[in-house]
């Protein structure tokens, strides 16, 4: 049995200088406000975890990778805090789709209209689709989340040398940015690598590891007008598939929709946000934003439709939420979420923008 690793902070006066450089460092850079104590924390948390490191035996390659990591994070973060109040998009799609392919073309203008909405799109910052989502929006509303590969350009000449282009070394860092600074998904037709972001993207919504976004599949269109046929392939090819083993649930498919056209794709991603802002977590509970409130019989109706969701009591209406520091003037709904079924979730949020207004 492996002997424990030594702590360097479990010496007193270790973590004593700890806290006092955290306190020092908070001072000097102006860290203040109501959440600076609770921030301050977690950086010292952050730097004792970095200090243990020195005892684990990790080799300089791991602690190398840590490093690098934690920098890619914190400079993502750091650029998109610049524009968190903008809804974003993340668009996925094949950096090998020629220029005159007509799902170019739909990202083109899928972009182009998200733009007119005044949503800035995320891609991967390369050719293809990629570069078909910068069109559209053009530069300004534009971000390149580039990964560097020894065979594929970094960048595109439409987002190259913009301060919105960051480059990742890992795909993991670069795969949070787009989960995690994302409104809303568009995915076009693409390869392994886009099969891997829409079924990360799935996982981490079904899992309720992510929060539940608009999931919308695009492709361009034939002489008639009709979609070329590639996400119904997919769909019968591999999400039956799964179904027919049992391998997710029936209510799994209702996180993604298709859509027949980029305007169609736009107006799913609008009714979306119709009345539903956002949700959070506070304790065991599910807090849902909304724009504007439901009334008791919407409510009523809410509460016996998905009874399954509710753990115990019952869907209520309420103001902010202690804990929450954002939209405070924003109605809510809140209750005791059992945390399975996120495909009636999506449901639930379906029906909540349905509603007739008050």
């Amino acid at each position: 049995m492996s002997e424990r690793p030594h702590d360097p902070t479990d010496d007193a006066s270790i973590r004593d200088r700890l806290e006092s450089l955290v306190r020092d460092a908070g001072t000097a850079s102006g860290d203040q406000g109501p959440l600076s104590g609770r921030r301050r924390r977690h950086v010292e948390e952050l730097a004792s975890t970095a200090l243990k490191l020195l005892g684990d035996g990790l080799d300089v390659g791991q602690v190398k990778l840590l490093e690098l990591a934690l920098k890619e994070m914190r400079r993502s973060y750091r650029l998109f805090n610049r524009y968190r109040d903008v809804r974003k998009v993340s668009i996925f799609g094949s950096a090998r789709t020629p220029e005159g392919h007509p799902d170019y073309h739909a990202a083109r203008e899928f972009g182009r209209l998200m733009a007119a909405e005044s949503w800035m799109a995320i891609t991967g910052a390369g050719d293809g689709i990629m570069k078909a989502g910068h069109e559209g929006p053009t530069r300004e509303a534009s971000f390149g989340l580039s990964i560097r590969l020894p065979f594929e350009t970094n960048a595109n000449s439409v987002i190259a040398g913009d301060d919105k282009l960051l480059s990742f070394r890992y795909f993991f860092t670069r795969k949070l940015m787009f989960v995690s600074q994302s409104d809303a998904v568009a995915v076009f037709p693409g390869g392994f690598g886009t099969m891997d972001e829409i079924f990360e993207v799935l996982t981490l919504v079904q899992t309720g590891k992510s929060p539940i976004v608009p999931i919308v599949l695009v492709e361009g269109s034939d002489a008639d007008g009709k979609p070329l046929g590639y996400w119904k392939r997919w769909e019968f090819g591999v999400v039956e598939n799964l179904l027919s083993q049992g391998w997710i649930s029936a209510e799994d498919p209702g996180l993604y929709e298709f859509a027949s056209s980029p305007a169609d794709a736009v107006q799913r991603i609008r009714r979306f946000y119709h009345r539903y802002h956002s949700s959070r977590y506070v304790d065991d509970h599910l807090v849902i934003r909304l724009k504007r409130p439901l009334t008791a019989a919407q409510i009523a109706e809410l509460d016996a439709e998905f009874r399954p969701l509710v753990q115990t009591g019952t869907i209520h209406q309420t103001g902010v939420v202690e804990g929450e520091q954002e939209h405070h003037t924003l109605p809510r709904l809140r209750f005791h979420f059992a945390k399975r079924g996120f495909g009636r979730l999506r449901k639930m949020i379906d029906r909540i923008n349905a509603f007739p207004e008050a």
